[in-house]
């Protein structure tokens, strides 16, 4: 239920914040990343003592925005072919299929990784969800 409500409210904060910087037109792509990439992040935090947090940040220079999500896991994400009938592990390749770029990295001071993906106005992506 908590996770529902989280992958709800991180859609919803993407949505208004592309409102407000006047990219709607990549909502769509920007939602089903971000909740992709803070389901991930979700999952991860889970396997930690205490469950710490999950953060995300949403970035834009006017045609494109930056979405990184960090977790406490140090584990690395690594895209995988899922299995015709498998019940999970696309959540990586729908953030690859929706953005234009996305990587990864460790964040050593802070302990954990963040996750990025970029979507921008100009990307083959954006002019598939309109």
């Amino acid at each position: 239920m908590i996770t529902r409500l989280l992958l709800v409210q991180s859609t919803l904060h993407t949505r208004q914040l592309l409102w407000e910087w006047a990219l709607t037109p990549l909502s769509a792509q920007a939602e089903q990343v971000v909740s992709e990439l803070t389901a991930n992040a979700v999952a991860a935090a889970r396997t930690m003592p205490g469950i710490p947090p999950v953060r995300l940040w949403l970035l834009t220079d006017k045609t494109q925005v930056l979405m990184l999500v960090w977790d406490a896991s140090p584990q690395l994400p690594v895209l995988a072919e899922a299995h015709e009938y498998a019940e999970s592990g696309r959540g990586l390749f729908l953030v690859a299929m929706f953005s234009d770029r996305w990587g990864c990295y460790p964040t050593p001071q802070t302990g954990g990784k963040v996750v990025w993906a970029l979507c921008g106005m100009n990307s083959p992506a954006s002019h598939d969800s309109r």
